[in-house]
């Protein structure tokens, strides 16, 4: 009590970019960053081929559900 907090003499910074992400579209639903910040947005083919996919078993179905 009555101390003064001192601020960091530096600041770190984590940039994330889901453009360059190995695996965006097919793993976005078990992303942590998706989780927390919201899903990236898909071009409507984009998401189109990831169904097809997921229908077929080759990738597991995308599992996030996006608020309405």
């Amino acid at each position: 009590p009555g101390g003064t907090v001192t601020p960091a003499p530096y600041v770190r910074t984590m940039i994330i970019d889901c453009n360059s992400c190995t695996a965006a579209g097919l793993a976005c639903g078990d992303c942590v960053v998706t989780l927390l910040l919201g899903p990236p947005e898909l071009s409507a083919e984009h998401e189109r081929a990831v169904g097809v996919l997921a229908e077929t078993g080759l990738l597991p179905p995308l599992r996030l559900v996006r608020p309405a």
